[in-house]
């Protein structure tokens, strides 16, 4: 694939000369540009440029498979692609952060102007500092540049929230119906087909969008589509699309660790059929708020001393606690100890015929310097972790044999562990995620053979589903508390269920949003 996708400079000359000398119709000049982050506003973690990996020009491509030379895209558009960034979830992003990443984009869109659409990459939930609803003020902004008759897709993340401003300003969008998210590039590829389908036919822009916010707000791990309700729920898009009358439908549950007016559910449908597109949208907001009291946590869920007991009690292995309160991948620091003090504290793990557990990870760079320079098989004493977020417990204190360094994790960078009784901590120079199976076998890890894994995560990703032998989602502290009533919401739009449980039904009604061929500000 990257000798395919290091062949499309070629390609893409070849396609822009074949345009020009031919005497049939030109293709379509469509540029290519997004940012995606999903930034808790309860963590105190802040996320910069430098956290977004940031690819430009021909580069953005390496994020799509779908654009090889054979697969049959790529050569029905003259395709540009500015900047893409995408950074691990995190903090709130500053604002020179943002206004600096807008500002790149911008500056190269100018470049490729004049464009007949673009492919508007974003994850949806983006939280910038002193400014609300950052993914339509950059589309506002790519607007202004661009102006009105450009058609523009936009995909996202499920756990994306859709203003009216986003809505009005995007012609085609769209997201994720599988949670995990295993049919990310699927969904991709559905917003650069609907695009090109729509100018090919020269229909342009679908003639209706509709619109309904649904009061729900909930954490990811209450709405996977592995099982019911949220199977069922995302299981009925197709039945919804009728090709031009409803050309997409889409359902967004929000991200619920950003405090801002826009986070809810929403549903979104469109098409040139305005009966259609209606009743499409309210078929599914109507189901999503029938169900809403059946979501429950994918996995059995319990404070932290019941998982490790009953870890412990098992004959299964391995068994996995997800550490879910400061998950990184859901927008926690990464860095919060308190899990870790708790587990150290066992003296189930002291003897040489206890249990084993992994632990999944605490950043700490001085104590990796401190691990370099003691080397593999020394023993260590230093603190670790809590630099960002100490607010449930300080630094923890990890003494013990290291038994790996390993270097050039692209997000961890250096990564050590340490054997502190039959436990061993993954502390990494960096914060980063442990997903799969060969994050641990680097390390000289087996966790298939060993007997607890902890993991700061929430649903586990594929890899690590399949794996497990037993499996308990742990309510812990951090910046994603899955424990939503524990939160000091402030700006959300309330009654939200279950924050008001007892609420009266909404008006599910369709809410018609303009076209833009005007710019909603």
């Amino acid at each position: 694939m990257k000798k395919l996708l290091f062949a499309l400079p070629l390609v893409l000359l070849l396609l822009a000369s074949s345009c020009k000398s031919s005497a049939t119709k030109e293709l379509p000049r469509i540029a290519i540009c997004g940012l995606a982050i999903e930034s808790s506003t309860f963590s105190p973690a802040v996320s910069d440029e430098a956290a977004f990996r940031t690819r430009y020009g021909q580069e953005v491509f390496s994020y799509y498979p779908f654009f090889a030379p054979d697969s049959g895209i790529i050569n029905r558009a003259v395709w540009l692609p500015t900047l893409r960034g995408h950074a691990m979830p995190g903090g709130i992003v500053t604002r020179e952060a943002y206004e600096s990443l807008v500002g790149k984009t911008l500056d190269s869109l100018k470049t490729k102007l004049p464009l007949d659409a673009i492919f508007f990459d974003i994850h949806g939930a983006m939280s910038v500092q002193g400014l609300d609803d950052p993914e339509g003020d950059f589309l506002v902004r790519i607007r202004e540049l661009v102006g009105t008759d450009v058609l523009i897709s936009t995909s996202m993340d499920l756990h994306g929230s859709v203003s009216p401003r986003l809505a009005q300003n995007t012609d085609l969008i769209t997201c994720y119906r599988l949670a995990p998210h295993e049919d990310a590039i699927e969904s991709k590829k559905r917003a650069v087909t609907n695009l090109l389908n729509r100018l090919e036919s020269g229909k342009g822009k679908p003639a209706y969008k509709a619109w309904i916010p649904v009061p729900i707000l909930l954490p990811g791990e209450k709405t996977s589509t592995r099982i019911e309700p949220g199977k069922s729920l995302y299981g009925e898009i197709p039945s919804v699309i009728e090709k031009d009358k409803v050309i997409d439908a889409s359902i967004w549950m929000s991200y619920p660790w950003a405090d801002e007016p826009r986070n809810h559910g929403v549903v979104v449908a469109y098409g040139d059929d305005k009966e259609a597109v209606g009743k499409a949208a309210e078929k599914l907001a109507t189901h999503f708020w029938d169900v809403r009291k059946e979501f429950e946590f994918v996995a059995p869920t319990v404070y932290l001393d019941e998982a490790l007991e009953k870890a412990l009690a098992s004959d299964k292995k391995p068994f996995i606690i997800s550490d879910m309160g400061d998950n990184p991948t859901a927008g926690g620091a990464g860095d919060v100890t308190w899990t870790l003090h708790e587990i150290l504290k066992r003296p189930e793990f002291k003897s040489a015929n206890s249990k084993s557990l992994i632990y999944a990870s605490i950043p700490g760079e001085e104590f990796v310097k401190k691990a370099k320079d003691i080397g593999i098989g020394g023993k260590i004493d230093a603190t670790a972790g809590a630099d960002v977020d100490n607010r449930y417990a300080p630094p923890v204190r990890i003494t013990g044999t290291i038994t790996a360094i390993h270097e050039g994790n692209s997000t961890a960078k250096t990564e050590v562990v340490v054997k502190n009784g039959n436990i061993s901590v993954i502390v990494t120079e960096k914060r980063t995620a442990y997903h799969y199976e060969r994050n641990f076998t680097d390390l000289g890890l087996n966790p298939r053979e060993t007997d607890i894994l902890v993991v700061k995560i929430g649903y586990l990703v594929p890899e690590l589903y399949d794996m497990r032998a037993d499996w308990l989602m742990a309510l812990t502290p951090g910046g994603v508390d899955q424990d939503l009533l524990r939160l000091p919401y402030k700006r959300i739009n309330r009654p939200m269920y279950p924050l008001d449980p007892d609420m009266a039904d909404p008006d599910l009604s369709a809410q018609f949003i303009p076209l833009s061929d005007e710019i909603k500000r």
